[in-house]
């Protein structure tokens, strides 16, 4: 059918409308939906690849099922742009992951068409299950369908959710959106007569027939009987584990072909049995020739030219967090072949590509399993190696058990390179780097520190490389890091010391993490208005450095702790030992800074910083608020 010349997307408000259309018209949905995604993501940048990827199956999938009522989930939620655009949010497209607008993952409070909430990866089986156990309490008939990628499925939370769906029998369908791993025996017009035949009902009925027939013989009848039908059926289609975990196993079929997709979907759809699984190959980047020829697919962009594919790149006037640990750590193991690297699915976001290039065979990346990832490091540690585990701040929350009983308990020297700590802005509070200073620093035996500029983490990668006494980590944000000068190489510091980087008399500010620039200026601005300033470096959140607190304690009217973490971490932490050693009753007044007790939206991090209160101006408001006779003083003079 000849494409029409009205673009048919102008005519969709939300997937009712596309459900009105003739099938015929889907492929042009599909075009201009495609065309659509590209267009805003120039100009907004986030995910893109895996958005492309899955135009087809999306548009298949709103026009089959009768959304929002049948629940449709999208796993991490990196490929919903599309959906988006289908399900009322066009005319907001191009707000993504800016302040104020779309998130750039699937959100509850944003649409009814995203029943629930996503950003880390493989939750969706599990949260389906449960909305497909709550719809049969119900007595409801609605659909759930969870839709998941193969990168997904390499984290154990999705095979827990499958054995617990498979036996309990509930009636849920998950789409299996395999555009990596090769899984798949080749996909073709055998492969589609196959899948719609063992999705069709005449198949199913025939099959629940001779089950219960079978049943009805001997049981080791019945058992040759199921095992060779799931054999039969898997020399075709493949996905005997998806089979022996209690699904219904369907595919694959071709994610980019509406005639092998509608008709699946709908037999699935109709089939009153479950749990089902369907097999769905696509291709990361589809249709858009800059994705298709670059190696990442083009999974995470800037704004860019939509003709030539090339990105916007804000010059940097000086290197990256990321690339400064990656660099350090390499040049550490030149010299330490006890050193090796340890990543959960993000070579490249946490720096340790640079350690793999150098080091290809002491690099581990384990898939999307932080769990794992932390119990594997310390099985390294075990042996006398020297693992660096880097992961996200926001990812490491997903292995928080593993780090008290594998590795705190043990006392097992694991080293966590924590990456994206703090605000990371367009990503939003799913990927802020909120609770790690709190949830690691209540852990006997663990010793935590913070990069206050570059230069810094340089000799925290040195500091870590050299303790073996116990776990270590260390957090830096995103982004590049302030110009200071850089070390030729790293020097381990003192376990719990921290440094004074300006003496001042009247107020202290002790500063962990990159809040110290901003500490600076505060202290310039106060100085302006008569108010002496000292500034110091905490560099541990664990062990603190007491007689430095003492110190400023001791020579100061005020004692102000500022970091980039949540109310429980590092400002607790100075409060109870202050609290211990009685200076409170002294009379010194105490003021915490940390990040406010609410998640934080997407936007640039120098305005969530400043929303935070966690900028020169807030700290100078917060001095001013400690120091009310220097206030007042001011306010008589002004």
């Amino acid at each position: 059918m000849a494409e029409s010349s009205t673009p048919l997307l102008d005519m969709i408000s939300l997937p009712a409308d596309l459900r009105r259309l003739p099938r015929a018209s889907l492929v042009q949905v599909a075009d201009e939906l495609r065309r659509e995604t590209i267009s805003a993501v120039s100009t907004t940048g986030g995910h893109l690849g895996a958005g492309l990827g899955v135009v087809e199956l999306t548009v298949a999938l709103h026009y089959i099922f009768n959304t929002p009522e049948d629940r449709l989930i999208w796993d991490v939620g990196h490929q919903a742009y599309p959906h988006k655009i289908l399900t009322g949010r066009r005319d907001r497209i191009r707000t993504l992951r800016q302040g104020g607008g779309l998130s750039g993952f699937t959100k509850r409070t944003e649409s009814e068409f995203d029943p629930f909430g996503a950003a880390h990866s493989s939750t969706s089986i599990s949260a389906g299950l449960g909305m497909a156990v709550a719809r049969d309490l119900d007595g409801r008939a609605n659909n759930v369908v969870a839709v998941i990628g193969d990168g997904s499925m390499s984290a154990g939370m999705a095979y827990e959710a499958m054995n617990n769906a498979g036996a309990m029998d509930s009636r849920l369908i998950v789409i299996l959106n395999d555009n990596d791993m090769s899984i798949a025996p080749p996909v073709g017009a055998l492969s589609s007569y196959l899948s719609r035949l063992l999705s069709g009902e005449t198949y199913r009925s025939l099959r629940e027939g001779g089950k219960h027939l079978a049943r009805k013989m001997p049981k080791f009848i019945f058992e040759h009987a199921r095992r060779a039908e799931e054999l039969t059926r898997g020399f075709f289609t493949g996905g005997t584990l998806f089979e022996q975990l209690g699904f219904y196993y369907v595919g694959p079929i071709d994610g980019h072909n509406f005639e092998h997709l509608l008709p699946v979907l709908k037999n699935v759809r109709d089939a009153q049995q479950g749990p089902i699984l369907v097999h769905v190959v696509t291709q990361k980047g589809k249709g858009y020739a800059p994705a298709e020829a670059a190696a990442d697919k083009l999974h995470g962009v800037n704004a860019f030219d939509v003709i030539s594919g090339a990105q916007q790149k804000p010059k940097a006037n000086a290197p990256s967090y990321t690339r400064v640990f990656g660099e350090s750590l390499a040049t550490l193991a030149e010299d330490d072949d006890r050193i090796v690297g340890v990543t959960a699915a993000m070579p490249a976001g946490t720096g340790m590509d640079i350690f793999g290039k150098a080091f290809p065979g002491r690099i581990f990346d384990v898939g999307i399993a932080e769990q794992h990832a932390v119990t594997f490091a310390a099985g390294l540690a075990t042996e006398g190696y020297k693992p660096f585990c880097a992961i996200y701040s926001t990812f490491l929350q997903r292995a928080y058990d593993q780090i008290v009983h594998d590795v705190a308990i043990q006392n097992l020297p694991v080293r966590f390179a924590i990456d994206r700590a703090g605000l990371v802005g367009a990503d939003g509070s799913t990927h802020a780097g909120s609770f790690d200073i709190a949830y690691l620093g209540c852990l006997p035996n663990m010793v935590v520190m913070a990069a206050a500029d570059e230069a810094e983490l340089v000799h925290m990668v040195a500091t870590a490389a050299a303790h073996d006494e116990g776990p270590i980590a260390f957090r830096y944000p995103r982004g590049d890091g302030s110009g200071v000068e850089m070390p030729a190489k790293g020097v381990p510091l003192e376990i719990g010391k921290g440094r004074v980087v300006r003496e001042g008399s009247h107020v202290a500010l002790l500063s962990l993490g990159t809040r110290l620039a901003e500490c600076l200026a505060a202290a310039e601005e106060l100085s302006a208005r008569g108010i002496s300033v000292t500034v110091a470096d905490a560099r541990f959140a664990k062990p603190l450095d007491t007689a430095l607190i003492d110190r400023l304690a001791r020579d100061h009217e005020a004692l102000i702790t500022i970091e980039e973490g949540s109310t429980g971490g590092f400002g607790c932490f100075v409060l109870q030992y202050l609290a211990e050693v009685g200076a409170l009753d002294e009379g010194l007044r105490v003021r915490t800074m940390t990040l406010p007790d609410v998640f934080l939206d997407q936007d640039k991090p120098e305005r969530l910083y400043t929303r935070a209160g966690l900028d020169a101006k807030g700290i100078v408001a917060k001095v001013m608020e400690a120091l009310p006779s220097a206030a007042a003083g001011q306010r008589a003079a002004g």
